[in-house]
């Protein structure tokens, strides 16, 4: 059975996961560890030895037909990659190390945004689309693209920073360190917001979290336990949101927007007021016609998109044609 699959890896900044896929977007297994950065090559090893337990041996010539590895950062045309939260990735050679490490002829290496929209446009909310964009909200924010069928990539494999769109007139050096929409709405800038919001007085229920350990899961749980403070952080990320998808509502003309990363979870919070931050300032048509939705696919998409494209697959959008 393994030999009909694909290995399908997602390395993060701090998780690993990986798992055998079959052709129909089945997960056969799959396992994940905390990522080792005590060297440049560990995680490369990590990677490896996942197979290996996946595979239920020492040998893995034959065992899968192809690997597929989504990373956080980009990925330049000849395979290596820069990520900066990996110790010494600066331009890690992922591809041909692990084509002698796995013994396979193609390992397929994509951006984390890339591999997420292509799953989502395979077996998730955008499945069959030509047009879909996946908003990847967590520690950071980036967007897969997919246009006419394609993935934009740009001319440096930088398309879909979706976290340097520029939203208001704020500025200052976290927002020339990473970008103003991610530097206002990602993960941390939800925690800062709160801890500002508790330093001017505002009190709540977030007074009872020591200030050093709030972060945007612990905002989300004071929201949903109706903490003023915390809702209208939520409401205010939730409207920034939704003018950076108006941006690439009105440029790309999608027929899908697909909200997921890791503050996906707490979307019941700000999707409202992203959708609503959209149509008032997206190309009217455009953000009429388009569907914001919530990934139904949670971590798996990177997995199935880099899953999709290792089978050869990627050049082709993951539509209706292929079940």
């Amino acid at each position: 059975m393994a030999a009909n699959c694909v290995l399908a890896v997602d390395l993060g900044g701090t998780k690993l996961a990986a798992a055998l896929v079959d052709r129909d977007g089945k997960v056969v297994t799959r396992k994940s560890v905390k990522v080792d950065g005590s060297s440049a090559l560990a995680p490369v090893k990590q990677i490896v030895e996942l197979a290996r337990e996946l595979v239920g041996g020492k040998s893995l010539r034959g065992k899968f037909a192809a690997a597929g590895v989504a990373v956080p950062g980009l990925v330049r045309r000849d395979g290596s990659v820069w990520a900066p939260n990996l110790p010494g990735w600066k331009k890690m050679a992922l591809a041909r190390r692990l084509k002698s490490a796995l013994g396979v002829a193609v390992v397929v290496v994509e951006s984390d945004r890339n591999a997420a929209v292509l799953g989502e446009a395979w077996r998730g909310a955008a499945r069959g689309k030509n047009d879909a964009i996946v908003l990847m909200l967590g520690t950071g924010i980036g967007a897969g693209i997919l246009s006419g069928g394609r993935l934009v990539r740009g001319a440096h494999e930088l398309s879909g920073c979706a976290g340097w769109m520029v939203v208001t007139d704020d500025h200052g050096p976290e927002v020339q360190r990473v970008g103003q929409l991610e530097s206002l709405a990602a993960g941390p800038a939800i925690a800062r917001a709160a801890k500002k919001e508790l330093a001017r007085g505002k009190g709540g229920l977030l007074e009872e979290i020591p200030v050093e350990t709030i972060n945007a899961y612990e905002v989300a749980e004071a929201a949903r336990r109706g903490d003023i403070v915390a809702i209208e952080v939520y409401l205010e990320a939730g409207r920034l949101l939704g003018y950076g998808v108006a941006n690439l509502v009105s440029l790309f003309d999608p027929e899908m927007v697909v909200i997921g990363g890791g503050l996906a979870g707490a979307s019941d919070l700000f999707l409202d007021a992203l959708r609503k931050g959209m149509k008032e300032r997206a190309q009217p048509i455009a953000g009429k016609k388009v569907k914001v939705a919530v990934s139904r696919l949670g971590g798996d998409a990177n997995l199935l998109g880099v899953a999709w494209a290792a089978m050869g697959r990627g050049h082709r959008r993951p539509g209706n044609g292929e079940q």
